[in-house]
C-alpha cells in the first residue's frame, strides 16, 4: 500500500507503510510464535490476513483549522491541523462521508477547537461505518450549547449523507487528552448501529467497543466459536465482553454464558442483541471483570478473556490460576502482556493460537490462544 501522506511526512502513524504486506504478516506470526513459545507446545494456525487497505470500520478523527476551513485527521506537534480525510486505511464509506461532515462543520459554524489558544466548539468527530454501508457520527464537542446547532441542521447532514443511521454529540469539556466524555445526547430515532458480523447482528451503541476491522473480527469470533464448541463446555463467562461478540458467537443450546463489561452502554448494546436473537441462555453483566470473577460463587467450564493492551493484570491472572477452571481463551491485542499475564498462570499451556492480522500498515496485531489447565 502506498500513502501520500506517509511519503510526504505529515502522518507517521502506519509504522510499517512501504513494507510489502506478505512480510508484515510473516513476521507478525513469528513474532507472537516466538514471544509465546515458553508457555506450551502449541499448535499454530497460519495467520489471519487482512485487506491492506480500507480495513478500518472506525475512524477517531481530530477536528482543526478553522470554520471555513476545518481539519479532519490529526494535530501536529504544534497543535495544528493535519487533514487526513483521504486516508487508505479508512474504508472507502467513511473516506466519503468525511467531506460531507467537513462542509457539515462550517455550515453549521461549529468552530474547530485549538489546543494552543484552549477555545472552540468542537474536538473531534468519531465515524464508523457497519457492514450494510450504514454510519454512526458523533461530534465530540465541548458544552452542550452547540447540541442546538447540529440538532437544527441535522435533516440537511442526513439528506447529504443519507447513510448516516446515527448521529450523536459527545460532551468533552476539558482541556485534556481525552477523546470523549461521559454524557451522550442522541439525535437521530435510532441509537444503536447493526454491525453484522457472520451470523450474529450486534447492535453497537455510542461508547461501546468494537474492533476496528470487521473482516478479521468475524474471522477471530469464528475461530473462538470453534475451540469453544471443541471444549464444548456447559458454562462460559466472557470477561471484557464489549458488545457481546465473542459471547454470542459461542451460545449454544444448553449452554450458559455470561458476559461482563464495565461499559453500561456496551452492555446494553449486548443485551438488545440477545433479545433479538431470542438466547435466553446468554446474559451480561456491567462491572469490573476481576471484582465480578473474585466475587462469584460458582466457577465455569471456560473463561473467554478479551482485555485492552494492559492485559488482565496480576491479580485476574492469579484467580484464574487458582480456580480450577480447565480452558480459557485468551484475545490480546499486546502479545507482550500475553506473555506477561500467561507467566503469572503456570497451570496453563497454550494448546493452540493464531495470528490475526487486525491491523494491517501497523506494528500491531491480534493473537488468540485456547489455554488448557496442565495435568501436573
Amino acid at each position: 500500500m502506498d500513502c501520500s501522506y506517509f511519503d510526504a511526512g505529515v502522518c507517521r502513524s502506519c509504522t510499517l507503510m512501504g513494507v510489502p504486506y506478505a512480510a508484515q504478516l510473516a513476521d507478525k506470526d513469528a513474532h507472537a510464535r516466538d514471544l509465546l513459545a515458553a508457555f506450551g507446545d502449541a499448535v499454530w494456525l497460519p495467520p489471519v490476513a487482512s485487506a491492506e487497505s480500507g480495513y478500518r470500520n472506525k475512524a477517531k478523527m481530530v477536528i482543526g483549522g478553522t470554520v471555513d476551513s476545518p481539519t479532519i485527521g490529526i494535530l501536529d506537534e504544534n497543535g495544528r491541523g493535519v487533514d487526513l480525510r483521504e486516508c487508505g486505511i479508512c474504508a472507502p464509506g467513511i473516506r466519503a462521508a468525511l467531506p460531507v461532515i467537513a462542509d457539515f462543520v462550517t455550515r453549521t459554524r461549529l468552530a474547530p477547537y485549538s489546543v494552543p489558544e484552549r477555545r472552540g466548539d468542537l474536538k473531534y468527530v468519531l465515524v464508523t461505518l457497519s457492514p450494510d454501508d450504514e454510519l454512526m457520527i458523533r461530534f465530540v464537542v465541548r458544552s452542550e450549547d452547540v447540541v442546538a446547532r447540529i440538532r437544527a441542521r441535522l435533516p440537511e447532514l442526513r439528506a447529504a449523507l443519507p447513510s448516516a443511521r446515527v448521529v450523536t454529540a459527545n460532551i468533552q469539556p476539558e482541556h485534556k487528552a481525552v477523546v470523549e466524555g461521559d454524557r451522550e445526547v442522541v439525535l437521530t430515532p435510532d441509537a444503536s448501529l447493526v454491525m453484522r458480523v457472520g451470523a450474529v447482528p450486534l447492535r453497537l451503541r455510542p461508547q461501546s467497543f468494537f474492533q476496528t476491522n470487521t473482516a478479521v473480527a468475524e474471522a477471530l469470533y469464528s475461530q473462538v466459536a470453534d475451540w469453544v464448541d471443541a471444549v464444548s463446555p456447559a458454562s462460559v463467562w466472557d470477561l471484557y465482553c464489549g458488545v457481546g461478540g465473542f459471547a454470542l458467537n459461542v451460545a449454544a443450546p444448553g449452554r450458559r454464558v455470561v458476559g461482563v463489561e464495565t461499559s453500561r452502554e456496551a452492555v446494553r448494546s449486548a443485551r438488545a442483541t440477545a433479545s433479538a436473537a431470542a438466547l435466553p441462555h446468554v446474559a451480561f453483566r456491567a462491572g469490573d471483570a476481576t471484582a465480578f470473577a473474585r466475587d462469584a460463587k460458582t466457577t465455569p467450564e471456560l473463561v473467554i478473556v478479551n482485555p485492552p493492551r494492559r492485559g488482565i493484570g496480576a491479580e485476574l491472572a492469579g484467580w484464574l490460576e487458582d480456580s480450577g477452571v480447565p480452558s480459557v481463551v485468551y484475545s490480546s491485542c499486546n502479545a507482550k502482556s500475553l506473555a506477561h499475564d500467561l507467566a503469572r498462570m503456570p497451570s496453563y499451556r497454550i494448546r493452540t493460537g493464531r495470528v490475526l492480522d487486525m491491523f494491517p500498515q501497523t506494528g500491531h496485531l491480534e493473537v488468540a490462544v485456547l489455554l488448557e489447565r496442565s495435568a501436573a
